[in-house]
């Protein structure tokens, strides 16, 4: 291999390992952070969704 070469794969394999080492700075981060916006159970809205407590009424426009 000439000096051209070897410069080529050691620069190849030095980006290889800073992609590997900022994949699993980015795995970690993520895991730490799992499902903690959740622990108490709830939702955001209370009843966003579904039926109303009273019937709706629906009037006709008089004028």
């Amino acid at each position: 291999m000439s000096s051209e070469e070897q410069n080529a794969t050691s620069a190849a394999e030095e980006t290889k390992r800073k992609f590997r080492e900022a994949l699993e700075r980015k795995q970690k981060a993520a895991s730490q952070g799992k499902g903690e916006s959740h622990l108490d159970g709830k939702g955001a809205a209370g009843r966003s969704q579904g039926s109303a407590s009273h019937q709706r009424e629906f009037r006709r426009k008089s004028g």
